[in-house]
């Protein structure tokens, strides 16, 4: 995973165990007294559920994973938990012998099919460990107190299908309809980044297609055709405006990304670009190869490199 996401998921779980410790101990310590009689340990649930912060259950369970009460939701008791077997259950596994307090990791539930994670706090009394106090919590009941990650920029290689590599010299590029008008086509994207809004674009080569995103609608693509790439009409159909100022790629960057991309596209006949994609926002670009191979880089470390780095030949 990476380090821009995993510290983002780090963050907000810490907001949560610090949200939770404080409560769960309190849970803990009211139920104890009352261990091992049902009705008792439900009322003690049901007077605590809404002292814990976004739970969707509140239940009780014997240090191996049974439960010992029923199911507490905020519209009251599910008794047809009592008894489960939830041995198995990710969280359940993660607790350990020495285990007080435990934020699990997030898991898919099994009733709802939905991203969960459970709280688990030990119920100790005179000494004797008894079992679990838990809470559950659907991910999307739980508030973002984290920033958005920012995508990183160093390189990314990314592995494919590993068939397509086993026959790599097995098949050689065929001309595309794209391959054929390319330099014309490179133009009139290029055209469209710089002047007409376009800040992201993925080039199918062997499709002869683009998809492309706009800064005016910036929640659909479009999808322009070989046709529409061989005719610089279709620049009237995309309003003018300013190549935006927090761009990470220069306008002037862009002719350049895209003359490298067709030199990848023709530089060999069994190693060669499949598709490309660049994003202005962002600072990258990415590259597919016949191999299936992927990679994703900062634009200007993309342009730092010739065609025969890619093929092997170069450094």
């Amino acid at each position: 995973m990476q380090r821009g996401l995993e510290l983002s998921i780090q963050s907000q779980r810490r907001d949560l165990e610090r949200t939770l410790i404080g409560p769960m101990a309190e849970l803990a310590r009211d139920i104890a007294p009352v261990w091992g009689d049902r009705q008792a340990m439900d009322e003690v649930l049901v007077a605590h559920i809404d002292r814990i912060p976004f739970s969707t259950f509140l239940y009780a369970v014997d240090p191996v994973g049974f439960q010992v009460s029923d199911n507490v939701a905020r519209t009251g008791l599910l008794p047809e938990h009592y008894g489960r077997d939830r041995s198995q259950r990710p969280y359940m596994l993660e607790a350990g012998p020495d285990t007080v307090f435990l934020l699990s990791q997030a898991y898919i539930s099994l009733l709802g099919r939905r991203p969960s994670l459970t709280a688990l706090q030990v119920v100790q009394r005179d000494g004797e460990r008894l079992g679990y106090v838990c809470t559950d919590f659907d991910l999307r009941n739980l508030p973002i107190t984290a920033p958005l990650y920012d995508e990183p920029l160093q390189w990314r290689q990314i592995k494919g299908d590993a068939a397509i590599r086993g026959s790599l010299f097995a098949q050689q590029r065929v001309d595309s309809l794209l391959d054929g008008n390319i330099d014309q086509a490179m133009s009139i994207l290029e055209e469209l980044a710089t002047a007409h809004g376009m800040f992201q674009c993925v080039l199918h080569f062997s499709s002869s297609r683009a998809t492309v995103w706009v800064v005016e609608d910036p929640f659909r693509y479009r999808i322009l055709t070989h046709e529409a790439l061989s005719d610089p009409d279709v620049c009237f159909a995309y309003s003018r405006t300013d190549y935006p100022a927090d761009a990470l790629i220069p306008a002037v960057a862009i002719a350049p990304i895209l003359a490298n991309m067709k030199t990848l596209r023709f530089s060999d006949e069994y190693i060669y670009l499949r598709s490309a994609s660049i994003n202005i926002f962002n600072g990258m670009v990415s590259l597919t190869f016949s191999c299936d191979g992927s990679h994703y880089m900062a634009w200007d470390e993309f342009l730092d490199k010739s065609a025969g780095f890619w093929l092997g030949s170069a450094v």
